[in-house]
Order: C-alpha cells, then sequence, then structure tokens
C-alpha cells in the first residue's frame, strides 16, 4: 500500500494551523493576539489592585497632613507635609500627633491640628512659667524627677514665656495634655478653645516630615 505524502503533511499540527481560515483560534497570529490580550489584562488587574491597596492604606493606616500655622516652630513649620499613622498607635509623652477638634465654632479649630503630648491619662500637669518649667507627676507632689527635659524642642522668641504664675491641671482616663512646642504663639490644652484632648480625636503619630524634601525625614531627636 502505497503512502501518500502530501496527505501525511497536512494531517501534522503545522499542516493543519496552516490552513485554518484567518480569525479561526488556530489562524496564525492568532495565538500571539490571545497571548498579549491576557498579559494586558494582567497588568489591568495588577494596577486596579494597587490602587485600591494604597487607597485604603491611606485611608485606614497612613494619611497626609499639612501644618497650619507657627506653634510647632522651631521643629515643624507652616505648610510643612507630614506622614501620620494610626497603626497600632496608643500616645505617649513626646509624641507630635494630629487631631481635630470637630463641632468648634471657629472653623480654625476644625482643621487637622499638630501638636505634642506633654502628659497622659492619670497624669498631673504643672507649668512653672516665672521658671520656665513643665513638671509631668503620677502624683499631686511635683519635685525635680518629674520635671521634664524640653531642651531639644521648646521654642521661646523671647527666651522666656509670655505667661507668668502657675498652671496645674490633672489628665482624666481617656484624654492628652499637649502643647505647642512655639509654646509662646500656641493654642493648646491651656486654654479653654482646645483643653484637655479627647484621645478618640487623635488622626495619629507624626513619622516623617515628606516636604520640602531638603527636610524630609525623622521629626524626633536621636536623644
Amino acid at each position: 500500500m502505497e503512502i501518500n505524502d502530501d496527505d501525511n503533511r497536512s494531517s501534522t499540527p503545522e499542516a493543519r494551523n496552516a490552513q485554518a481560515p484567518e480569525g479561526s483560534p488556530n489562524a496564525p497570529g492568532q495565538e500571539k493576539k490571545t497571548s498579549a490580550a491576557s498579559e494586558l489584562f494582567d497588568y489591568v488587574d495588577i494596577f486596579v489592585f494597587s490602587v485600591c491597596a494604597v487607597i485604603l492604606m491611606f485611608t485606614f493606616v497612613i494619611r497626609l497632613c499639612s501644618v497650619d500655622g507657627p506653634s510647632m516652630e522651631q521643629t515643624l513649620h507652616d505648610k510643612e507635609i507630614l506622614l501620620v499613622s494610626d497603626l497600632n498607635y496608643t500616645p505617649k509623652q513626646g509624641d507630635i500627633i494630629v487631631f481635630h477638634q470637630t463641632g468648634s465654632q471657629n472653623p480654625d479649630h476644625n482643621k487637622p491640628i499638630v501638636k505634642r503630648v506633654i502628659a497622659t491619662a492619670g497624669k498631673y500637669v504643672r507649668i512653672d512659667y516665672d521658671m520656665g518649667l513643665v513638671y509631668v507627676s503620677d502624683d499631686e507632689v511635683f519635685d525635680t524627677t518629674d520635671l521634664l527635659d524640653e531642651s531639644d524642642y521648646i521654642y521661646l522668641s523671647s527666651g522666656r514665656w509670655n505667661m507668668t504664675g502657675v498652671y496645674e491641671t490633672y489628665v482624666p482616663e481617656g484624654y492628652l495634655f499637649v502643647l505647642g512646642d512655639n509654646r509662646n504663639n500656641s493654642l493648646d490644652s491651656r486654654f479653654s478653645e482646645i483643653g484637655l484632648l479627647d484621645q478618640r480625636r487623635v488622626f495619629g503619630k507624626v513619622l516623617i516630615r515628606l516636604f520640602p524634601l531638603s527636610k524630609a525625614g525623622s521629626v524626633y531627636s536621636d536623644k
């Protein structure tokens, strides 16, 4: 029995593909088009997933905040951009935080506000304006062991506080006592407009300064 070479060749996959009509799945180049389309869809999926992840991260994990005003000089300055996070965050003394005071009749107080935590719940605070000293104690007795070393961040443009006398307060559960580093130009927990800060109003802790780029990095002392 003779074998027809033409019939044998036409039965191979190469021959069948070559004979497939244009537009069919087996047509020349069609497989490449399908593969390219599949890769494109993969890239689109990755892009959409990445965008959603970034949105969720900036909504629930980190935030961007702009400094408004001079109250944190010389640590922070007006218009600087900060990266803030509240992920597993519990406020601690010395932290720089961002919070809000929604519902205030003053619209400036409804914006994000940046201050430093001086005392947490259960602490007693004493400010001796004349001596320029800040105490944070576990009880109502203040001594030298309760003095805060604020040399790394406190700023007094005149070299001394512009108030006199002594200020004292107790920080109840769920609240914080906050001050601006620029003590003579800061509306903070010393004043009724801000008062003791409800901890539920805290957006988070300032992690780093993002802008200006020349000052990007940590806002905390290495000490």
